[in-house]
């Protein structure tokens, strides 16, 4: 394949290259994705390449509907080899973007397959990679083994038993995957769904809630519960960072009003959501875990694929016209030095904001790996130089894959560890920092900032 992938991919001059080598071969530290723990529990073999590369992977939906791939090849009834086959034919057409990389990086540190995937090669790699995939070191805890992942934070509801969690603490794996707290469907008071999910809460606790205290009792349970079993984190995926300060009475009687179907306006939307967020921070801050809040993204946008798909189908998009300091002012001042907070970044346009709100709250503070729409090779790029220049990489909180692919953890971490060590060489190739102060820095920015930050 010449040089597609090969040791200079991503990687510019000599001092990158060298930099790479001193990371590349480091474990994985994933804190945030969202695994398939009952997958990784059963430890089943895999069936074939669409069930590992793109059944459950909005990102390469969106690229075969532009490519003009019928729906019934993508997400419809058609047989998973059907779908491989049509993916395949078009893969050369989503060339430059990274999905196309990532997937022949699967391939290729994974399962051995060298051959480019196009319409004349997709039968052959479809059946090759099924002898492949029935090996049992292919099975998902050898596959975290052979990725080097050390520890990796899935993301779960409050209601969640965490049973395939506790399952795999008598494993081969023992420690490694470990639940993250998210708390999103309590805030989520405009949802219509919210008053079912409540429900779902009180069930949960075995307690009818007459007020917000009951609610948040509640969360605390299931937070404690969270922490008995390995939790160091929660996860917040929010529109808008909504966290003013609210008294409890003003958030009680929104509570109270929705519980009684009656109509809330945003502004209630808003203290309701704020008064939670504070709630979930204090519990954070208790515990001294890290409070990850994923901001930005624009749900559903395309009304026929909600309608017809559900959500998380891949019409969801950024929006540069979000605020982030008004609504999270009052939070990060009130937890000011005794909350460890983990911003990521969706939208480029953010950046700026972002980088300096970190840099003016201290090390308590710090930037996420670019997400979602960033994470590509010019998103993370931009991402690190921007940071570099305003706050300090040496106090990034490094990479997560943010993926519902397990095949995909190695090679979203390889991407960012090149993309990274290409930005550290070429400050030094133009002499500013020194190769022994580099190699410090993307150890760092690669393994030991993570770990340390979540405490694994």
């Amino acid at each position: 394949m010449s040089d597609f992938l090969g040791e200079t991919y991503l990687l510019s001059t000599a001092p990158a290259r060298d930099l790479y080598a001193a990371v590349a071969d480091l474990p994985i530290i994933d804190a945030h994705n969202h695994a398939d723990v009952k997958e990784i529990a059963e430890n089943a073999c895999y069936t074939d390449l669409w069930q590992i590369e793109a059944a459950t992977d909005h990102y390469v939906w969106e690229l075969l509907r532009k490519r003009g791939v019928p729906e019934r090849l993508i997400t419809g009834d058609a047989s998973n080899r059907e779908k491989w086959l049509s993916a395949a034919r078009v893969w050369e057409e989503l060339a430059g973007n990274p999905t196309y990389e990532w997937v022949h990086l699967d391939l290729k540190r994974l399962l051995g397959i060298d051959e480019l995937i196009n319409g004349e090669n997709g039968a052959m790699i479809w059946e090759r990679s099924a002898a492949i995939l029935q090996r049992d070191d292919m099975r998902p805890q050898a596959l975290l083994k052979r990725m080097k992942v050390e520890v990796m934070g899935s993301t779960d509801d409050p209601i969640d038993s965490l049973e395939h969690h506790q399952k795999l603490q008598d494993s081969p794996i023992a420690g490694m995957v470990r639940p993250t707290f998210r708390p999103d469907k309590a805030m989520n008071i405009f949802k219509p769904d919210w008053r079912d999910y409540i429900h779902k809460l009180e069930k949960r606790v075995g307690e009818s809630f007459r007020s917000i205290s009951d609610l948040i009792q509640a969360l605390r349970q299931a937070h404690d519960y969270f922490a008995a079993n390995g939790c160091l984190a929660s996860d917040h995926g929010v529109e808008i960072p909504y966290a003013h300060f609210v008294d409890e009475a003003d958030a009680d009687a929104v509570f109270r009003k929705a519980l009684r179907r009656e109509a809330i306006g945003k502004e209630e939307e808003i203290a309701y959501m704020s008064y939670v967020m504070h709630e979930m921070a204090r519990l954070d801050s208790e515990k001294g875990w890290v409070f990850q809040l994923h901001m930005g993204a624009v749900r559903d946008i395309r009304d026929s694929l909600s309608r017809e798909l559900g959500p998380d189908t891949g019409g969801d998009i950024s929006n540069h016209h979000m605020p982030i300091v008004a609504p999270l002012r009052d939070l990060l001042n009130r937890f000011d030095g005794n909350l460890k907070v983990v911003l990521y970044c969706l939208d480029p346009t953010h950046q700026a904001t972002l980088a300096t709100l970190a840099r003016a709250f201290g090390k308590n503070v710090s930037l996420g790996s670019a997400w979602w729409l960033n994470d590509t090779p010019v998103g993370m790029r931009t991402q690190l130089e921007y940071i570099a220049g305003v706050d300090l990489l040496m106090n990034s909180a490094g990479m997560v894959s943010d993926s519902r692919k397990l095949f995909s953890y190695g090679s979203r971490h390889e991407m960012f560890r090149r993309v990274l060590c290409d930005v550290v060489g070429n400050m030094v190739s133009l002499g500013r920092m020194p190769m022994r102060v580099a190699e410090k820095l993307v150890v760092r920015v690669a393994y030991d900032n993570p770990k340390s930050l979540f405490g694994f």
